[in-house]
Parts: structure tokens; sequence; C-alpha cells
């Protein structure tokens, strides 16, 4: 087993996997740390994909379910459906997803280490020396989630604001209407965000909630609102998953000489939806190219390439201090039934042009695709 490689990544998500992938087909010797005992172990990811992420990777159809609406409900449980022509989700298997991109990535030449905990890097001449297993590395990538223990120990920006996300998976829950992907506003039981029943693949459904710090998010108090509209009398929980999630936004700063952060470490998660793969597998794969741009041609340097092409969320920046004050139960109730409301929920889910584009607020107020019950 080589101990020296070019690029050492530790984390293997979509973000770090993606970078992997990626480098290797520049060129690169790979190599991924993982703490996991194997791929796609403790996911802590809902693993809903949206269309532009569908577009640029072609994943095993046999893993998805394909999703075409959102059905938006109110605190009192009345619902819009929202749509947008052409538009679609995906539903994952996520563990399965992962295992499935980890043996790709393994195919594509990387070597991958799993049960293998970071234990920190230091500087050695012009490389780093990585443990565990005294790897030799000319970069090193911090793709270890929203508390990267690779940024902290480089002096490099760390998330500051979170939701905190629950979910259980379900076998056996009736009455879910599996073109929409359900999700409710509710500022009692999710302030500062929302709860959801994901109609998943291979039969799951997927049920949880997440709220701002430092609420704490009540699963069982949920399902029990809303067996009133779905029937969980003979589901049973196959699966659990909890974990933060980083709404502040891209950390500052994303890199050191031969180190950057990608995904969740690096906060490329948007801060008003709390998406994050699309961007995971689109940046970590930029970062991988940059990199090696930078090792076997002396490119730019890939810290500020992708200081200048991760995402701003300016706008949806400003949604999540809106979403974060919170507005009482009552007022969400009636603002359902309002057509600017609908068509900004509509702009949130559908939009691809970002929220301060032309188009976006020429949307807006056009307004289309809506169904109220």
């Amino acid at each position: 087993m080589s101990t020296r490689f070019d690029l050492v990544i530790v984390g293997a998500g979509f973000a770090g996997l993606a970078c992997a992938q990626a480098a290797r087909a520049q060129g690169l010797s790979v190599a991924v740390l993982d703490k996991k005992g194997e791929p796609g172990a403790s996911v802590h990811t809902t693993g809903i994909l949206v269309r532009e992420a569908a577009e640029i990777w072609q994943v095993p159809a046999a893993l998805t379910h394909r999703i075409h609406g959102v059905r938006l409900y109110a605190p009192g449980l009345n619902f819009v459906d929202l749509a947008s022509p052409g538009y679609y989700f995906l539903a994952t298997d996520t563990p399965e997803l992962l295992r499935w991109y980890a043996r790709e990535t393994e195919a594509a030449g990387a070597e991958l280490f799993f049960d293998a905990a970071y234990a920190g890097a230091r500087r050695r001449g012009s490389g780093f020396l990585v443990e565990p297993g005294g790897l030799e590395a000319r970069y090193l990538v911090g793709a270890d989630g929203a508390r990267s223990a690779v940024a902290t120990d480089f002096g490099l920006g760390v998330n500051q604001r979170f939701l905190v996300g629950v979910e259980a998976e379900y076998e056996g829950v009736k009455g879910v209407d599996a073109d929409f992907l359900h999700t409710f506003l509710d500022s009692r039981l999710a302030p500062g965000y929302i709860a959801w029943l994901v109609p998943g693949a291979g039969g799951i459904t997927q049920v949880g909630l997440a709220c701002r710090r430092p609420a704490k998010p009540s699963l069982d108090a949920f399902v029990a609102k809303v067996s009133s509209r779905f029937d969980f009398s003979e589901a049973r929980v196959v699966a659990r998953r909890s974990g933060p999630i980083p709404v502040g936004g891209m950390v500052r700063p994303i890199s050191a000489s031969g180190v950057l952060l990608v995904g969740d470490a690096a906060g490329i998660v948007s801060p008003l939806t709390a998406g994050g793969i699309f961007t995971a597998v689109r940046f970590g794969r930029r970062a991988g190219e940059c990199i090696a741009a930078r090792l076997e041609a002396g490119g730019p340097d890939p810290g500020a390439v992708m200081a200048r092409e991760y995402p701003r969320f300016r706008w949806k920046s400003q949604l999540r201090r809106i979403a974060d004050w919170g507005v009482p139960n009552p007022l969400l109730d009636v603002a359902l039934g309002l057509g600017p409301f609908r068509r900004l929920a509509q702009l949130v889910y559908f939009h691809n042009k970002g929220l301060g584009s032309t188009a976006a607020w020429r949307d807006l107020f056009r307004g289309q695709n809506e169904r109220s019950t």
C-alpha cells in the first residue's frame, strides 16, 4: 500500500468523493480517509437531488424515486401544490447511493480508507503528513462535514450557524402521495425551518424536521400532528438519523497554502433550504480539477479560484434571517392563501437562476402552477 499521494481528502461524503474522482481523472494519486466503518454509514442527509444535480451526475435509477411537485402545508394542514414544467426532484436511497459512489471512486483509481478517523496533519517540507497511517500528501482537502477538524487544525473558517435536524425512515406509512415532497410550515414544531415527509426510493417514507438552535426538534410531536393526514398505524421505523446543518453560508477563509475546504466544511449549503448535495458534487469536482491544475501544471491557487466560484447565497441569507425571526402559526395559515407568498415559495423550490435575478422576480410576480386545498 502506498503512503505517498498527490492529494489526501478527509471525508468520504458527496463532496469528498466528487473531488477524488475529478482529481483522479486528471491523473493525481488520491487517498480518501473516513472515520465511518463503511461508505454510507451514519448518513445525516435526507438525500434529495434537485434536477440540476441529476443533470450533471448520472446516478443509478434503481436508487432514486422521481418527484414532480411540492405540497406545502400551513400549520393548520391546509396545503397548496406547487410545480414547474419539466422540473423534478430525486429522492434517493442515500446510504446505497454513497456506497455506489464510493465504488465508482475506487474504480477510478482512488484509494479509500474507512474506519480511519482523521487524527491530524502537519506540514512537512512542501507537503503534509496526515494521520492515521502517516500518509504523505502534496495537497490536503477537508471534506469532513459541518464541524471540520481540518478547518480547525489549519486555522480556517468554521461554521457558526446551524439548524438541528432529525429524521426517521419508515416502512408502511399510508396515504402519502408519491408525486410530491410534503413540506410543512410550523413555527412551533420547526422554528426557522420546516418539517417533511418524502416518498423515498424502495417504498420508504422519510419523515423529519429541523429547527434553529437552541430549539430541539421533536419527531414524535410532528408524527402525532400529521397522523390526521397520514396513516402511521402499521408503520415501523427502519432507520434514524440526526445532525447539525450549517446555514451560515461560505466560511472564511476556505483555504490555506496547500489546504482547501469543500462541501459542508466550506459552508456551501443553502442558508434557506439547507440543500447541499448539488453544490457538494458540483464544486467538489471543480476543486479536484483546480488542485490537479495547480499540482500538475502550476495553475492558479485552488483556494483563490474556489473563493471566487463558491456560491454566496446573498438573497437566501437574507431570507434565512427572516426565517430565524419566526412567523406565528396563525399568520402562516393566512399567508398560504395569499398569491405573493405562494409565488415566493414557488421561486424558492424551483428557480435555478438565483433569487436576485431579473428572471426570478419576473416569475415571482407572474405566478403559475399552483393549486390550493
